[in-house]
């Protein structure tokens, strides 16, 4: 009888192991996978705002091209600048696609970091952006209504 308890006992406490094991492995699988999730949806994010930068930069050149009086931007200087961004959100894409399958989960944090850090700097820009738009906007519609009241 004291044979088969302890036989007993020794699978139940090798079935416990089995199972802390299994949710161990099952709770490190959905970080990873929260965490690839998170980087691409990081990487579309960022490439929206980065061509968000490009069209309005493009809009603003449009609008100043059209107005002598206005200071000429360097529409090329900036163009330059969002074309490099996204050519490195394109490395970084290619990071995700060769190596985040066999990334540490701290390799996978660190660019999780790196990509939300990029977005953050390049939040006060777009709104600053966008102020200087509207502010810009405001100037035409005055621009006009001078050369219409003339």
């Amino acid at each position: 009888m004291d044979t088969y308890l302890t036989l007993g006992l020794a699978i139940l406490f090798i079935l416990l192991i089995a199972a802390l094991v299994g949710a161990f492995v099952l709770r490190r699988l959905t970080q990873r996978a929260g965490s690839l999730r998170q980087l691409l949806e990081l990487a579309d994010r960022l490439e929206a705002d980065l061509k968000s930068c490009r069209a309005r930069l493009q809009q603003a050149h449009a609008v100043m091209s059209l107005n002598p009086d206005l200071p000429a931007a360097s529409e090329q200087e900036a163009s330059h600048a969002v074309d490099a961004g996204l050519r490195a959100l394109l490395q970084q894409r290619i990071w995700i696609r060769d190596h985040a399958p066999t990334a540490s989960q701290g390799e996978l944090d660190a660019a999780i970091r790196s990509m939300d850090q990029t977005r953050e700097r390049l939040q006060p820009l777009l709104q600053a952006l966008g102020q200087a738009q509207s502010e810009l906007d405001s100037a035409m519609r005055e621009h006009i209504r001078q050369d219409s009241a003339s």
